[in-house]
């Protein structure tokens, strides 16, 4: 990825899980990255993130929802990253509003100010497998069909929709992901609103019990941060990807149940309690899940390498060293 030395990267929400990482690789490869962040509570904006890595990107503080902001930061930036985003799917069924603000109109903000201000830029849009909606067939191929069934997942698929538009009508160049269930370092870890897994490793560093919704035999795909966040710089650096769609997971598809007690396993603590599904869950419930990634590989030539117990190990061993710095923690492990 030499043609990335000396490119100019704007990050919006890069102060989160996978702004942070994705910006970690931007500069390794030489980029000038500008991240730009609200800091909102409860969301994934950590300074400590990015702390060692002072003096090597700008920040700057803003709201994508705010259009003079997002018209000043994209007019330089050869790539555009938008991780900004409303993710707690509960909250998107409290406050529909609030979520279509972040997660279709700032997109919005985004591709107008690229329109009206920098049409060569590459922007990356992070969707989500929930964009689908119920599973019919597996592995997900980028043609199942998609049905959504929850708020957060109408917009999430709605604002993809926005990308594939602007690209079609006015030559705005983006890559869209599906994305699977990331996880990893770096993740907020103060509610479980955003990457269970992450939510499961500190329960079982609190000695808390882990909760299972029935037997847990559903299937998910789950990828670790740095995996998802080369797929992202190679997708965006690649001219084949500019205009589709791909899905990004690890490609294995985990029983729910497996996951939880793998947590345990390597934690060394924590135990694993199943209890009824609760009233109407099952209005949100997908199916097993697992990603076909054939298409993103084939393009970009990318291939995860993490398997989901060195993944979960290398996170343990990450907040065991600065948990204090995602959450007040009731204990820090030595």
């Amino acid at each position: 990825m030499n043609e990335l030395k000396g490119k100019n990267v704007l990050i919006f929400g890069g102060l989160g899980l996978i702004g942070s990482s994705t910006a970690r690789l931007f500069i390794q490869h030489g980029a000038h990255v500008t991240i730009a962040d609200n800091r909102m509570p409860l969301y994934g904006a950590n300074d400590f993130n990015v702390a060692d890595l002072e003096g090597k990107f700008t920040l700057e503080i803003g709201d994508i929802r705010e259009r003079t902001f997002v018209d000043a930061i994209v007019k330089d930036a050869d790539y555009i990253l938008n991780f900004a985003a409303q993710v707690d799917h509960n909250r998107s069924i409290q406050d529909p509003i609030f979520d279509n603000q972040l997660n279709c109109i700032g997109h919005l903000n985004v591709l107008m100010a690229c329109k009206e201000y920098n049409q060569k830029a590459v922007i990356f849009y992070p969707g989500s497998r929930l964009q689908y909606g119920r599973i019919t067939s597996l592995p997900v191929r980028e043609t199942h069909s998609r049905e959504p069934l929850s708020i957060y997942a109408i917009h999430k698929n709605t604002a993809e929709q926005y990308y594939q538009a602007f690209w079609k009508h006015y030559k705005i160049q983006s890559v869209c992901f599906r994305i699977a269930n990331p996880y990893g370092p770096r993740s907020q870890m103060k509610h479980s609103g955003y990457s269970i897994l992450n939510w499961f490793i500190r329960l079982a560093m609190e000695e808390k019990p882990i909760t299972v919704y029935g037997d847990g035999a559903q299937l998910r795909d789950y990828i670790y941060i740095d995996d998802l966040a080369e797929a992202i710089v190679r997708a965006i650096s690649t001219p084949a990807c500019v205009g589709e769609v791909f899905n990004a997971g690890s490609g294995v598809g985990t029983k729910f149940i497996d996951m939880a007690n793998l947590v345990v396993e390597i934690a060394g603590q924590g135990k694993v309690e199943q209890v009824p599904w609760p009233k109407q869950y099952d209005h949100f419930e997908t199916g097993d899940f697992y990603s076909d990634v054939q298409k993103l590989q084939t393009a970009s030539q990318w291939q995860p390498t993490t398997s989901l117990k060195e993944g979960i190990a290398k996170t343990l061993a990450y907040y065991n060293k600065y948990g204090s710095y995602y959450w007040d923690m009731m204990h820090k492990t030595a």
